[in-house]
């Protein structure tokens, strides 16, 4: 009760604060206004609680674990956008315990053929980072309780407190040690993850949702050389991977798609099984993992794929709650903070007056959808770790031979380019002046190039079926390319 008193004391003395914002008379309660609620302080909700209190607002975080806390398995992987943002944020400095090199170049084999390329800088940040997933939840959550926000550990919300016409104004829950709770807000924010209480609460429903598409293992492993790379791999329907993580660790793992992911053993037998996959792909680094050895327990990951409603009046979905998607791209923790960063300056605008809380929600419904659903297609139809095709390896190695196709691709892969950027008409018929006659090329590949050079004059026509015939072996990101503009 006296910490009660002294945070609600606090308060009352903090610049900014407005009494008319006090439901009760009776402070001892502590039930007064807030102006933002955020159920779940992972990397999402603590980002937006941070950024809403260094703009002036009072928020409140709450979680059902007691930092620090471990979370389900997470391959930690930020590409440039989520590292330039933890920077700014002063979130990294934090980190300065761990040594976390620096990634600066990723690297796509499949099969016989491969690229590699520097990831395009987000301002200056051209690199990415892998730290530890415990230190990095710790440090974002002493950062938002530094910056004004009120934490509440070991606390669940069950129900959502709504005015006559349903607007959403706070929530009711219970605090371990306290009991039950209910307090009020402008606006309640749900960043609790896949499966959101908040979003079961607003009835947020799910759309271009599908099931589980990969699972993979993965696991930390010690002694390896730790070159500044990120490594993916493409053959016999598997997914190897690897890169350097923090603290001389370097991350280590394969994905199948879901029917191909194999039965459960013992850690020494997913040892073989891995070993044996990146032998397959890369047998020189599976003699350097052959003659290392592994520092941690093997960890599974998969997820379902789906979008939510975002927003709706009195709420807001962000981070896992709001779109979860394969972990095979690696983009979690980094759309995670910069989804976070465009909710916050929505709810600012609303809680500032400068526009309507439920036009800001709608507003931060449409940024969300920009930010994040061309990116969901992609990860989506890379999860389903098909076989390159021919053709499909000869655009690879063309992008390996292009001054810029191979840097986009990687930046594509990293959420830095978007993918309507790299998935245009222009871009993929600029790619066909890089294919290796060489080496030989597929037919399909060879008439398409006529199509598109070879017509004398280059009439509309041949080259528009050209780019229809190039869309359809893209999947989804076709329609991208035929949304796109003409030459």
């Amino acid at each position: 009760m006296f910490d009660r008193h002294f945070r609600l004391f606090v308060r009352l003395r903090s610049p900014g604060f407005d009494p008319g914002n006090c439901l009760s008379c009776s402070q001892a309660t502590g039930a007064f206004m807030y102006d933002a609620i955020v159920v779940g302080a992972r990397i999402s909700g603590a980002s937006v609680a941070l950024l809403l209190a260094r703009l002036g607002h009072r928020v409140l975080l709450v979680d059902r674990a007691r930092f620090p806390s471990p979370t389900s398995s997470s391959t930690n992987l930020i590409h440039p956008p989520g590292v330039h943002r933890l920077r700014e944020w002063g979130v990294l400095d934090r980190l300065d315990g761990h040594s976390i090199p620096r990634i600066t170049r990723y690297r796509l084999q499949s099969g016989p053929v491969g690229m590699e390329a520097p990831l395009p800088a987000v301002d200056d940040v051209d690199y990415a980072l892998s730290p530890p997933r415990l230190a990095l939840d710790e440090a974002l959550v002493r950062c938002a309780v530094d910056a004004g926000v009120e934490l509440r550990e070991e606390t669940s919300v069950q129900e959502l407190l709504r005015d006559e016409d349903g607007t959403v104004v706070g929530v009711r829950g219970t605090t371990k040690g306290s009991g039950r709770f209910s307090e009020r807000a402008s606006v309640v924010i749900g960043a609790d993850g896949k499966n959101s209480k908040v979003a079961q609460l607003a009835g947020a429903a799910k759309y271009r949702d599908q099931p589980v598409l990969s699972k993979s293992l993965w696991t930390y492993w010690d002694g390896l050389p730790q070159p500044s790379l990120v490594r993916t791999y493409r053959k016999n329907r598997r997914h190897p991977f690897t890169w350097p993580t923090h603290d001389g660790l370097t991350i280590v793992g394969v994905a199948w798609p879901t029917e191909d992911f194999p039965s459960p053993g013992s850690d020494e037998a997913t040892d073989r099984t891995v070993i044996a996959a990146l032998a397959d792909v890369d047998p020189e680094f599976a003699e350097q993992v052959r003659d290392t050895g592994r520092a941690d327990r093997w960890l599974t990951g998969s997820v379902p794929n789906f979008l939510r409603t975002p927003a709706g009046p009195g709420w807001a979905l962000v981070g896992d709650a709001s779109a979860t998607r394969d972990p095979i791209t690696a983009s979690g923790i980094t759309y995670a903070v910069t989804g976070g960063e465009i909710l916050a300056e929505a709810v600012h605008e609303g809680l500032s007056g400068r526009i309507p809380m439920a036009r800001a929600l709608a507003a931060y419904a449409r940024r969300r959808d920009r930010l994040v659903i061309d990116h969901y297609d992609y990860t989506r139809d890379y999860a389903r770790i098909a076989d390159h095709t021919p053709e499909e390896r000869a655009l690879i190695e063309a992008m390996s031979r292009s001054p810029w196709h191979a840097r986009d691709m990687i930046g594509l892969f990293a959420t830095v380019v978007p993918p309507a950027d790299f998935y245009s008409r222009a871009n993929f018929r600029a790619l066909f002046d890089y294919l290796d006659d060489e080496n030989g090329l597929p037919p399909k590949i060879r008439l398409l190039r006529w199509l598109l050079h070879g017509v004398p004059g280059r009439p509309a026509a041949p080259a528009g079926l050209a780019d229809r015939l190039v869309a359809a072996s893209l999947g989804p990101m076709g329609d991208l390319m035929l949304r796109s503009a003409r030459p």
